[in-house]
């Protein structure tokens, strides 16, 4: 066993995990979309970032492929990995604002404008639907070709595969094939039909924003709204 501190607490971790096994065993969410238990680590979205090591010389790195070390500081929700995350959720509501996850993930991480033009795309490069069709459906009949903004995803030469068995997997894992809801901003590249324009308890704690997941003094309002209503 290793020793760590995360958010503040000394824990124990096993090692050869990840910064995001770790922190999901302790109940600390951190947000991913290339990121599926079962499927290899790839590290492209970039929304699991963490920070790591003290405040002054700290740095970003991807907790779904970073391993756990003894002594390692992480912080999930400081205040620079919170402003990080929102920017990218930004750039990926520019990129597939037509997405629910994504617009899920914008209303659940408080992104209320989108500072990039929209270019509507169909994919989001995350590399989900190639794993999934090589490593649990063992077919490799899709993959990537080409480089930089000319990368894509699609069958060897651009020809029907022999090897898809059109079972669907690709597109049961895909975050840009889920369509989002028709919302009052449908129009727009960002929907917010979701949000909670009003914070009841995010706070700062030494540069750490809340991470409580699900968030311990909405559930105490709710229940008491309830016992209320009774």
């Amino acid at each position: 066993m290793l020793q760590m501190t995360l958010n503040g607490l000394k824990v124990e971790v096993e090692e050869g995990m990840t910064i995001l096994e770790a922190a999901r065993f302790y109940g600390i969410n951190i947000p991913t979309l290339c990121y599926l238990e079962g499927l290899s680590p790839y590290g492209a979205c970039r929304l699991c970032l963490v920070e790591i090591g003290a405040p002054g010389p700290s740095k970003l790195v991807t907790s779904c492929t970073y391993r756990v070390e003894e002594g390692l500081v992480v912080r999930t929700d400081s205040e620079r990995v919170v402003k990080r995350r929102q920017m990218l959720i930004e750039l990926y509501l520019a990129t597939c604002p037509s997405s629910r996850v994504i617009q899920d993930l914008a209303s659940k991480y408080h992104v209320t404008k989108v500072r990039f033009a929209p270019w509507n795309e169909d994919c989001i490069l995350c590399g989900l639907c190639v794993r999934m069709c090589a490593e649990q459906m063992q077919g490799k009949a899709i993959g990537f070709a080409g480089r930089g903004s000319s990368r894509r995803v699609t069958t060897p030469f651009d020809k029907k595969s022999e090897e898809c068995r059109l079972c669907g997997g690709c597109m049961y894992v895909c975050p840009a094939c889920q369509s989002r809801c028709q919302g009052p901003q449908e129009e727009q590249p960002l929907c917010n039909a979701c949000l909670n324009l009003e914070q009841p308890c995010l706070d700062y704690f030494d540069d750490k924003m809340c991470y409580m997941d699900p968030c311990v003094a909405c559930e105490l309002g709710s229940n008491r709204e309830s016992q209320a209503k009774r």
